[in-house]
């Protein structure tokens, strides 16, 4: 079904789209006031705070990833594509500025510098109330259902705080009115979202308060893109007037205890959706021999090491020692990353043939765990996609590309960036088939 129009709107202009209430058994939620059509952007959110991924190369201001970045000469941390980035940036900089420099050579985690800029935004602006539905003092932490060992880390990272505002903030009196260091770390961990390009690599995290209002599935009606910093949330699945509006904290290619476990974890909940109910697709994500399949894990967090330190040669030999010595069928989550770290590995290496074929390989099991409509697949499809063109294989390439279109035209929208990239593409691709 075509998508039949768009809304656009912030967050706080939802009224007459959507509203906050109580859904059963899971507290606050977001329900439609109308009738929706898969592929609407409902809401534009632009993120109360945000900060970029530590040790991400991207600008601390758009987010934009880039291999050389100008660094802020006083901190020496914070990083920006060009002098418009750093002076668009300096306002809400200035104060972590010194922050920063104090620190040096350490570089504080994310939460910190998260609940940093809280602190900081809080005082220059007590009262800004820039989201409609939620509010940065509604979020909820947590930290009662929390374990033991979340609220003793919930600790240390207060004590690291402090130590980090020391420069700008040496009395309690000196903070927001009520605040409570341990109580934000807990609305972050719970709260924040994670800030991705187009290619679904993450640059930042960022909160974004009314969207946190947002219940979670393993089989949501809606899913969360980026562009910069701005959070659109878009159908991807018809909601009738009344049905609440979800979407998945987490990634669902893993098995249901593990989805489970993540979600206990970090959000201090049990997830009884229907695909964890069923246990969907729990057989097909552990395909093979069980001893092997755990094997095969316990290398996978060495070979995303080894791509995040950039020693490609090194990550490709690990990945075809596993392939070479393990048999698992390509749809077992675990070889199914190795072939994702083996393409990634080869592209890096400009092994365009073997890229391509570690890339064809994916793609089944991804249309088995991404299905209908997810931008997750849309992108793995178009890099794909990419490959096919570069080595003349335009009839191929065509034929990815468009699938890529028909799911990202949903989840991102005809105007999103990631998407009019991926039409020139395919323009430039229709055009060497009709040059042969």
């Amino acid at each position: 079904m075509a998508c039949r129009e768009r809304i656009n709107c912030t967050a706080n202009t939802m009224a007459g789209i959507l509203e906050k209430f109580q859904s059963l058994g899971k507290g606050n939620g977001v329900r439609a006031l109308k009738d929706m059509s898969h592929g609407l952007t409902v809401i534009r959110a632009v993120p109360y705070v945000y900060t970029v991924c530590r040790k991400k190369s991207a600008c601390d201001y758009c987010l934009h990833r880039k291999e050389k970045l100008l660094r802020c000469s006083q901190c020496k941390v914070a990083r920006y594509c060009n002098a418009h980035c750093q002076r668009e940036a300096w306002q809400s900089h200035k104060r972590e500025c010194k922050c920063l420099r104090s620190t040096l050579p350490n570089v504080p985690t994310d939460s910190v510098r998260l609940v940093g800029k809280i602190i900081f935004k809080m005082l220059q602006n007590p009262d800004a109330t820039s989201e409609e539905l939620y509010t940065i003092s509604d979020l909820q932490s947590h930290i009662k259902e929390a374990s033991e060992e979340v609220q003793d880390g919930l600790r240390h990272l207060a004590t690291a705080l402090q130590l980090y505002l020391k420069e700008e903030i040496q009395d309690i009196s000196q903070l927001p009115p009520g605040f409570q260091a341990i109580e934000y770390f807990g609305k972050v961990t719970c709260n924040s979202f994670t800030i991705s390009d187009g290619e679904m690599q993450d640059v930042g995290v960022g909160l974004y308060p009314s969207m946190s209002l947002l219940n979670h599935s393993c089989d949501p009606n809606c899913v969360i893109v980026f562009e910069g910093t701005c959070l659109l949330l878009r159908t991807v699945k018809e909601i009738p007037k009344g049905e609440e509006l979800t979407i998945s904290y987490i990634d669902v290619k893993m098995p249901t205890q593990g989805r489970r476990d993540q979600l206990q974890r970090q959000y201090s909940f049990t997830c009884d959706c229907h695909r964890c109910l069923i246990r969907d697709k729990d057989e097909d994500m552990l395909a093979g021999d069980a001893d092997t399949s755990r094997e095969v894990e316990r290398s996978v967090s060495r070979l995303e090491e080894l791509l995040s330190q950039n020693k490609a040669e090194e990550a490709l030999n690990l990945c075809k020692t596993l392939m070479n010595r393990y048999y698992l069928p390509d749809k077992n989550i675990h070889q199914l990353k190795v072939l994702d770290c083996a393409m990634d590995a080869c592209i890096n290496l400009g092994l365009w043939e073997e890229a391509l074929q570690f890339g064809l390989q994916t793609l089944e099991p991804y249309s088995l765990y991404y299905s209908n409509y997810h931008p997750v697949r849309a992108v793995q499809l178009m890099k794909v996609g990419k490959l096919q063109n570069y080595q003349g294989l335009f009839t191929e390439a065509t034929k990815t590309l468009m699938q890529a279109f028909d799911i990202m035209k949903v989840t991102h929208g005809r105007d999103h960036n990631q998407t009019q990239q991926l039409a020139e593409l395919l323009n430039d691709c229709e055009a060497n088939m009709r040059g042969m």
